[in-house]
């Protein structure tokens, strides 16, 4: 730290007054001012900017701001109110230029992500603080403390750059920022806040259970056709993606598609979590989050079970014989047991259901991104085929339904093809749903008729229940939330808050 405080000034340096250092960051800054311009001059963010940014124009003085302030710095006779004021004056340009890069961002919001183009404004971001540290050396009366963090920052940016971890970091977070926004803005109607929105929920929930009550009876139709295992599991799927989409589209609910849906949304709230009152009102989302979880795994499988009973009665009473033979009825129960790997495989669900809340903000974003809607509404032969009326309601209703028809088609076949797919290279996983579950356990219950209650299969399949729907929630919660939090930069530190603040709210 020797060549850091002022020094004689050497021979060859710029101005015999000043120290060269200073003359070397003062260069830095005009060079990381250059970048910041150029960037904000770049149609793919001026033309993404806010009216009032444009307006405002404020990439256009932000060199000439600098050479205020370099001649200011660099005058023979210094004028410290001089100096101060071309400071803040740039410095509030620079402000300015990093609040219009910013307005961006609602623009990605209602128009689809680009990870190219959250890298150029992460770019631009970490330019601007760089000339703020820049600044800081310049400016600060005893500047050591300013330079030496300045270095250190230097030098932690130096093995970032040759790092293939922090490669790996920076992509996956731009790319979780592509897939949660669009998540998020979906996550907010599976939220309830009052009592009215609970009881709506349960009822959305009943109507679900209904739903899949007959899903269940299809797929033992689908089994009794003694299909391939591969033909099987497609058929399974597509009859699984069809019951999905039909709920979504009678406004009903499935509780284990919530999880994933709803973490992108409250991560959102973590933006502005410096305060404890923002910590407080993120605890208190999640208290609403739970009692719609709640909310809607009882309406699921508060319905799922009294409906799938009688259509197994309907279906003995038509056909003159059970659902389900005994033999087919016992391996029911026994598959379903919570002493076999049934939380292994409820695990495992979650994690297609995570995996299909993936799919849908991303097939959302590009739907979004590539402007499909305008392409559906305006495009002549969509036109003439459909009319242009037609043409724009069928857009409008691609646009507003197009996350649930990925996240639906694609968890469906996942739940279907995973047996068959795991059974062909021998690692025999199964996947459990809570809903279907409980579906499955009432029509093998009806098979077998009421000597099942003495049987100890029938509880411990009944056990397995809550066991699975907890697991079912709480893993796909869990990887939806943590990536939401990585596109979000959430530090360590705050997530340590976080946790805090929510072990307490449990606690009372």
């Amino acid at each position: 730290f020797d060549l850091l405080p002022p020094k004689p000034a050497e021979a060859d340096a710029p101005d015999p007054d000043t120290p060269r250092w200073r003359h070397t960051v003062m260069d830095a800054v005009t060079y990381c001012s250059s970048q910041v311009v150029a960037a904000g001059f770049s149609p793919e963010l001026r033309l993404r900017m806010s009216d009032a940014a444009r307006a405002a124009r404020p990439f256009h003085a932000l060199m000439a701001e600098l050479d205020d302030l370099r001649d200011a710095m660099f005058r023979p006779t210094l004028d410290e109110t001089e100096l101060q004021a071309t400071f803040i004056a740039f410095r509030d340009r620079l402000d300015a230029c990093r609040a219009g890069a910013s307005s961006v961002y609602t623009h990605l919001e209602d128009h689809g992500i680009s990870v190219g183009l959250v890298f150029r404004l992460r770019q631009l971001r970490e330019r601007v603080l760089r000339i703020r540290e820049l600044l800081d050396c310049l400016m600060a009366p005893a500047p050591h403390a300013s330079v030496a963090r300045l270095i250190g920052r230097l030098v932690a940016a130096g093995g970032e750059r040759n790092s293939l971890r922090a490669l790996v970091a920076t992509n996956s977070s731009m790319l979780a920022a592509k897939v949660t926004e669009r998540s998020a803005e979906a996550g907010e109607h599976y939220i309830t806040r009052d009592r009215g929105a609970y009881l709506q929920m349960v009822r959305k929930a009943a109507g679900g259970g209904a739903l899949t009550a007959i899903t269940v009876l299809l797929k033992f139709g689908i089994l009794a056709l003694g299909l391939s295992a591969f033909w099987a599991g497609l058929g399974a799927g597509l009859m699984y993606a069809a019951s999905f989409v039909a709920i979504q589209l009678l406004h009903l609910t499935l509780a284990t598609k919530q999880p994933a849906m709803t973490a992108p949304a409250m991560a959102a709230r973590l933006r502005d979590i410096k305060t404890d009152a923002a910590v407080a009102d993120f605890v208190d989302e999640v208290a609403h989050l739970v009692r719609s979880q709640v909310a809607a795994v009882l309406g699921n499988v508060g319905v799922v079970v009294p409906a799938m009973l009688a259509l197994a009665l309907l279906v003995q009473f038509a056909l003159g014989r059970p659902l389900l033979d005994a033999a087919h009825a016992a391996a029911t129960l026994q598959s379903l047991s919570l002493l076999g790997p049934t939380a292994l495989f409820a695990a495992m669900t979650g994690v297609l259901l995570f995996a299909a809340s993936i799919v849908a903000g991303w097939t959302e974003n590009a739907f979004v991104l590539h402007r499909l809607d305008s392409a559906m509404r305006y495009n002549p032969r969509i036109g003439a085929f459909l009319g242009a009326a037609r043409a724009r309601r069928w857009a409008t209703f691609m646009r507003t339904n197009i996350s649930g028809f990925a996240s639906n088609i694609s968890l469906g076949l996942m739940l279907g093809l995973l047996p068959a797919i795991a059974g062909f290279f021998g690692l025999g996983l199964d996947v459990r749903h809570v809903t279907l579950s409980a579906g499955q356990i009432a029509a093998a219950a009806a098979s077998i008729g009421t000597a099942v209650l003495q049987q100890p299969a029938l509880w411990w399949a009944v056990a397995a229940i809550p066991v699975i729907g907890a697991l079912n929630v709480s893993v796909s919660f869990y990887f939806a939330f943590r990536l939401a939090l990585r596109a979000h930069s959430v530090s360590l530190g705050d997530r340590a808050r976080i946790r805090s603040a929510i072990r307490a709210r449990w606690r009372s």
